[in-house]
């Protein structure tokens, strides 16, 4: 489908004022894709670092949905990423309806997904990393993680289908999050036979567990155009809290503010003139360590999926650094345009892509790898499930209606009254009248831990442990978040108070419209524990470390053939509500 000329000269307008690029002149000729991503090529005294993050193995365009809740707390509250809707496109200027808007907010996403097509796709991306290298010789192409998890033949192939489309695409150096879900011994396997030589694999803040020692290289020099330009690498800080310790038994993760200073001072020392950071930390956590640690340029970071149009500035000891963050699923490539003169940066500038595959032509080597990689699947990926009537998504801060598909499939095929899945912010989004497949399934479940699990938990402990979640998302601090959504519920309905204090948060708690009952066992039914087997169920995925309880655990088959086996059963799956919870202000109860 074309867009129409006044839509798109709607979205230079808005585009204008974002950061989004433009071109200087529009061609009533041309195709819009060729105007969009016509970017000026940056004065010969640039350099440029070309970023994307959190893609989580999607090597084929989807539609995505941008979260309509992403809550924050204090001064966060009312900031980016913390804005959605109607307000995210105020603050950005741009035009409701208009493919810039559409490429951040979940607006009328139905029918701006259909009139603007899909995004991302490996094929897509490459074709636009490839435009820009010609434009920007020597730019260094920077993988943020969550690169080797998130679709069935990641899982299938242990991360090798990525593996090979990382090299194709030439990504320069990367960090990590997900990827560590795979095992250490996978990890190091990895690293030895399978990354290329192309690739650095950076992440300053893991270490021994015995002697401390740093496991992986914590930072790279490479020359661009004549400049030293230094990548550090920053890992997801809470990785063995947030998935199975097993998983990871003898390394140590963190925020290390300390160390990363000492390697920014050394890459100074050195003779880097540009020096910025890869990181997995979040952006409220990157927010923070911005102003804490000096001589960062800038931080191109990950994990929380925003997608930020123009960066962030932080003062700190040393001056300033620039923060940002490129969205996830392939749909966004960050551009960094670093000028240096006579060895120092005079200035940067930074555009934020979406990638439109309808705008950008799959380049032929890309697409044809992907072929062959999915290949041997394709009669597995391809099973019809079900349909669906309504929009299935799953990102923002509680439950997506993907969420409550899956919280009904547990709860019903294992015949509990309570249903727990995790915060995850991964997987796309369906659009309504769209086939469930096998390969729709395993994007939102596709996890190297994805046993179901049944307990019996009290209503003390239900309550107190949606407590220690809560204050994982809403603590004060963002070095005590740990990242993910707040964990999925089903059955329940409760009241939240994000900015209460701790312990005040999770408030009238029902299930069927009566109260939780405190000393009352009830049937609860999850996923993805962090806990080992028999040792309660954890609190699933990035979203808490804390146990939801400490009871018998009965351990029954992964969460994709349950959840199978209850599309199967239907074959037709009406549109779903999310179960969100009621929110109110502050400890005084304040709606």
């Amino acid at each position: 489908m074309a867009l129409h000329r006044r839509e798109f000269l709607t979205l230079l307008a808005a585009a204008a004022s974002t950061g989004f690029p433009l071109a200087r002149v529009l061609a009533a000729d041309r195709d819009p894709g060729d105007v969009l991503y016509d970017l000026p090529p940056p004065s010969p005294s640039c350099v440029s670092l070309l970023h994307f993050t959190d893609c989580h193995a999607q090597l084929q365009p989807l539609w995505l949905r941008e979260p309509s809740v992403n809550l924050g707390v204090g001064t966060q509250r009312t900031q980016p990423p913390h804005l959605v809707g109607d307000a995210l496109l105020q603050a950005y200027g741009l035009q409701p309806g208009s493919a810039a808007a559409h490429a951040i907010s979940p607006l009328d996403f139905t029918e701006c997904a259909r009139r603007f097509g899909q995004v991302g796709g490996f094929a897509h991306l490459a074709t636009l990393v490839g435009r820009l290298r010609d434009t920007r010789p020597g730019a260094l192409l920077l993988d943020g993680g969550d690169t080797w998890q998130g679709s069935a033949t990641a899982l299938w192939t242990d991360g090798r289908d990525m593996l090979a489309a990382c090299r194709q695409l030439g990504v320069d150096a990367m960090t990590a999050h997900w990827e560590f879900t795979l095992g250490a011994q996978r990890v190091r396997e990895i690293l030895a036979q399978e990354l290329g030589s192309r690739t650095a694999f950076l992440a300053q803040n893991v270490h021994t567990l015995d002697f401390g020692d740093p496991v992986f290289t914590p930072w790279m020099q490479r020359e661009v155009r004549g400049v030293p330009v230094a990548v550090i690498g920053q890992a997801f800080p809470y990785t063995p809290i947030a998935h199975p310790r097993r998983l990871v038994p003898d390394w140590t993760f963190g925020i290390s503010e300390r160390t990363l200073q000492q390697h920014i001072d050394h890459a100074r020392q050195a003779g880097c003139q540009v020096v910025v950071l890869l990181s997995h930390n979040g952006l409220d956590v990157d927010l923070k360590l911005a102003s804490r640690v000096r001589g960062l340029d800038a931080i191109l970071g990950g994990h929380t999926h925003d997608a930020l149009p123009q960066p962030i500035r932080v003062a700190n000891a040393g001056g300033q650094t620039l923060v940002t963050n490129a969205g996830s699923h392939g749909k966004f490539l960050g551009v960094l345009d670093v000028e240096v003169r006579h060895g120092r940066v005079q200035a940067l500038h930074y555009r934020l892509l979406p990638v439109f595959a309808r705008y950008l032509p799959a380049d032929p080597a890309m697409a044809g790898l992907i072929r062959r990689l999915r290949t041997p699947y394709e009669a597995r990926l391809a099973e019809p499930l079900a349909t669906s009537d309504g929009l299935l998504y799953r990102r923002g801060t509680f439950n997506g209606t993907f969420d409550q598909l899956i919280l009904q499939a547990l709860m019903e095929v294992q015949d509990a009254e309570i249903g727990f899945s995790p915060g995850f912010r991964w997987g796309a989004t369906l659009l309504p009248g769209e086939t469930i497949t096998r390969e729709t399934l395993l994007g939102q479940t596709a996890i190297t831990y994805p046993e179901t699990t049944l307990q019996e938990l009290t209503g003390a402990v239900i309550h107190a442990n949606l407590e220690d979640i809560a204050d994982n998302l809403f603590n004060p601090d963002p070095y005590a978040r740990q990242g993910g959504d707040m964990v999925r519920v089903g059955g329940l309905t409760y009241t939240c108070a994000p900015e209460a204090a701790a312990g005040r948060r999770i408030r009238d708690l029902r299930l069927h419209g009566k109260p939780l009952a405190a000393d009352r066992r009830y049937r609860v039914a999850g996923w993805a524990t962090s806990a080992p087997p028999g040792q309660g169920l954890a609190t699933p995925g990035s979203a808490t470390p804390e146990s939801i309880g400490h009871g018998p655990t009965t351990t029954a088959p992964p969460v994709w053939e349950v959840v199978e086996t209850w599309l199967k059963q239907h074959r037709q799956v009406p549109p779903l509500i999310a179960n969100q919870p009621r929110l109110v202000a502050g400890d005084d109860g304040v709606p």
